[in-house]
């Protein structure tokens, strides 16, 4: 099911729009997002419900590219790998290798990947191997690090999970997000770099925690304020994502089962909804759109909403 928000002129009267402010409006997503399933098994799944493999490995440090078409991992001897087409590549060695919370991450045309090297030191190089690596600055935040999509910024969270990070690349600067005091995971940056989306501890959870999860309760915090700001869906959120273009996804839990009438259970009400929901907002906080996820990707981690 689809919801759109369709906005326009009242009846009769003309609309005027400026060629100059002319945008083509933003299509729908089709559903296509890349999954990670038990044991780092990276699989596409398409508009059409196909599923495709993208890549499988031992490694725990992955990312998968922004047009699904690629992914990047850090091998247990430090190897930076990239796999497209069938074809896996080494395109950077020596990184600390055995560390899942040192994981690469994409810039948003999919041609770049950044990631933690020595020091704190944060690269990045051409994915297609083109070019030697350049620095992109230093920072304490080197987990899970997420590329805002102006390119721009880049945040990740400490290796002891005690503080929030956020690097600007254009001045070499970094900036502590206020009142994160125990962060597990980043997920990514709204396009501008100014809102976050974490996931802190809950209940025994450690704060050392630094595996990517498969599901986690998404926080939007203010950079660098750590103002927490209101989920736009209600329900039970199990993941959120800014896309390039501003919207945010927010990945709905599937219903749970719940007992049928007269005491007995109905198929339906026995298994519960097969699948969870990918209900989508404008930069506004508008829900735009809503998508059921596969069934087979109930249980697995959402890498990249793709289109």
């Amino acid at each position: 099911m689809k919801i759109r928000i369709v906005t326009g002129a009242a009846l009769g009267a003309a609309l005027v729009v400026p060629s100059a402010a002319w945008a083509a409006p933003t299509p729908d997503l089709s559903g296509a997002a890349v999954y990670a399933a038990a044991g780092n098994q990276l699989s596409r799944y398409t508009a059409a419900g196909e599923w495709h493999p993208l890549a499988s490995f031992g490694a725990t440090q992955f990312a998968a590219s922004p047009d699904g078409t690629k992914a990047a991992w850090i091998t247990e001897s430090g190897n930076l790998n990239i796999r497209e087409r069938g074809k896996t590549s080494t395109i950077v060695s020596g990184l600390q290798g055995s560390t899942p919370c040192l994981t690469p991450v994409w810039s948003a045309d999919s041609t770049k990947v950044a990631y933690p090297s020595a020091n704190g030191t944060i690269n990045a190089v051409r994915a297609d191997g083109s070019n030697a690596p350049h620095k992109l600055g230093v920072s304490k935040g080197v987990c899970h690090l997420a590329w805002a999509g102006n390119g721009r910024y880049l945040a990740g969270y400490t290796s002891t999970g005690d503080a929030l990070y956020r690097l600007d690349t254009k001045t070499g600067k970094t900036a502590m997000v206020k009142n994160v005091k125990s962060i597990n995971h980043v997920q990514s940056l709204s396009p501008d770099g100014s809102k976050a989306v974490v996931a802190f501890p809950e209940g025994t959870q450690a704060s050392g925690t630094r595996t990517w999860p498969t599901t986690f309760k998404p926080v939007i915090v203010e950079v660098p304020t750590g103002k927490r700001l209101k989920l736009p869906a209600k329900g039970n959120a199990i993941g959120a994502y800014y896309l390039p273009d501003g919207r945010l996804v927010m990945r709905m839990a599937a219903a749970p089962a719940q007992p049928g009438h007269a005491g007995g259970h109905t198929a339906a009400h026995a298994a519960g909804h097969a699948h969870n929901t990918l209900v989508v907002f404008d930069s506004a906080g508008n829900e735009i759109q809503r998508l059921a996820e596969p069934a087979k990707a109930k249980n697995q981690a959402l890498l990249q909403v793709v289109s």
